[in-house]
C-alpha cells in the first residue's frame, strides 16, 4: 500500500514545482489557457528555458572569476613529495602530501590561509591514497587580503 502512495505523492510535485516556479507567466497566460490548454503550457516552458540561459553565461564567467580575485603576489612552485614516500606509511601518503603542498606554499607565501583547489587536491589523490606524485608544479596566488590558492601550473 505504500508503493502506490508514494507514487502519487511524487505525481504530485512536479505539478506543485511548475505553480512555484511561474506564478507571473499564468497570470499573463490565463486568456491564452482557455483557449489552448496544451499551448499554454509549451510556451511557459520555453520561457523557463529562456530565463535559464543567463545562468548559463554566468557559469562561462566562473574560470574568469579565478583572474578576478586582486591578485598582490603570484609565484610558479616545482614542490619535492619525495620526502612524503620516505617518512609516511603507505596508507598515508595523499593526505600527508595535501598537508605538505599546503605547509610548503604557507612558509614561501608568508601566509597564515592556504587554500588548494579541486585541481590540485585531485591530481594529487589521482593514483589512490598510496602513490601521490614525486613532485607537482603549482601556481600560488596571494589576493590583498593575505589569502593564498594553489592552483596546477598553467605549463604543466
Amino acid at each position: 500500500m505504500s508503493d502506490p502512495e508514494s507514487k502519487e505523492e511524487n505525481a504530485a510535485e512536479p505539478v506543485e514545482e511548475e505553480i512555484k516556479e511561474t506564478p507571473a507567466e499564468e497570470i499573463e497566460a490565463e486568456p491564452v489557457a482557455e483557449e489552448a490548454p496544451e499551448e499554454a503550457a509549451e510556451e511557459t516552458e520555453t520561457e523557463v528555458e529562456t530565463t535559464e540561459a543567463p545562468p548559463a553565461a554566468e557559469a562561462e564567467e566562473a574560470p574568469e572569476g579565478e583572474e578576478e580575485i586582486e591578485v598582490v603576489e603570484e609565484k610558479v612552485y616545482t614542490i619535492p613529495l619525495r620526502h612524503v614516500w620516505v617518512v609516511t606509511p603507505r596508507g598515508k601518503r595523499a593526505p600527508r602530501a595535501v598537508r605538505d603542498v599546503r605547509n610548503y606554499v604557507a612558509r614561501h607565501m608568508k601566509a597564515d590561509e592556504v587554500a588548494v583547489s579541486n585541481e590540485i587536491n585531485t591530481e594529487i589523490w589521482s593514483r589512490s591514497i598510496n602513490k601521490p606524485p614525486r613532485k607537482i608544479t603549482v601556481r600560488a596566488v596571494k589576493d590583498k587580503e593575505g589569502k593564498v590558492i594553489i592552483y596546477p601550473a598553467k605549463g604543466a
